[in-house]
C-alpha cells in the first residue's frame, strides 16, 4: 500500500496558480482530500476540473495521475488519515533512525542493528516530538494490520 503525500501534491499544484487565486484552488483542493470517501473525492476533483479546468488546465490531470496512489488513505479511520495525511512526521522518523545507524557505521550482528534502531524509536517517542492522534491511530493499525504489528 503506497500513500502519497497530500501536503506534497497540494504544493505542487499551487505552483501553477497565481498568488490571487492560491487560497481559493487551495480551498478547493482541500475538499477533495477532505472528502468522506474516495467516490466523494473523485466526485470534487470533477468539480475543481470543471470550475478551474479554463485557468489552470494543469492541476487536475496531476492529481489524477497521482490518484491511485492518493486514495488509499480514504480506506482509513480518521485518526489514521491525520496521520498519513503528511510524510512529515514519517520523514522525521526516518532521520532519527538513519542518524542513529550513520554513526555506528557497521555491526556485528543484527540484533545489534535492530536494538539500536528500537532504542532510537523510543527515544524519538519520549522527546515528545511525536504525532497527536498516534495513540488512537496506533491502536486501528494493530487492528488491521495485526500479522504486521508489533505492538
Amino acid at each position: 500500500m503506497v500513500q502519497t503525500c497530500i501536503v506534497h501534491l497540494v504544493r505542487h499544484s499551487l505552483n501553477f496558480c497565481s498568488w490571487k487565486d492560491r487560497k481559493a484552488v487551495a480551498g478547493d483542493l482541500s475538499r477533495i482530500y477532505g472528502a468522506a470517501t474516495a467516490d466523494l473525492a473523485a466526485a470534487e476533483l470533477d468539480d475543481f476540473e470543471e470550475k478551474w479546468a479554463g485557468k489552470y488546465a494543469s492541476i487536475a490531470p496531476a492529481w489524477r495521475r497521482a490518484w491511485q496512489e492518493m486514495i488509499p488513505c480514504f480506506g482509513f479511520d480518521s485518526a489514521i488519515r491525520k496521520i498519513i495525511y503528511t510524510t512529515n512526521a514519517i520523514e522525521s522518523l526516518n532521520r532519527v533512525i538513519r542518524k542513529s545507524i550513520k554513526t555506528r557505521g557497521s555491526f556485528t550482528k543484527d540484533e545489534a542493528a535492530t536494538k539500536l534502531i528500537y532504542l532510537a524509536i523510543r527515544k524519538f517517542e519520549k522527546d515528545g516530538r511525536n504525532v497527536r492522534e498516534w495513540f488512537a491511530a496506533r491502536n486501528q493499525f494493530a487492528i488491521m494490520f495485526g500479522e504486521r504489528f508489533d505492538a
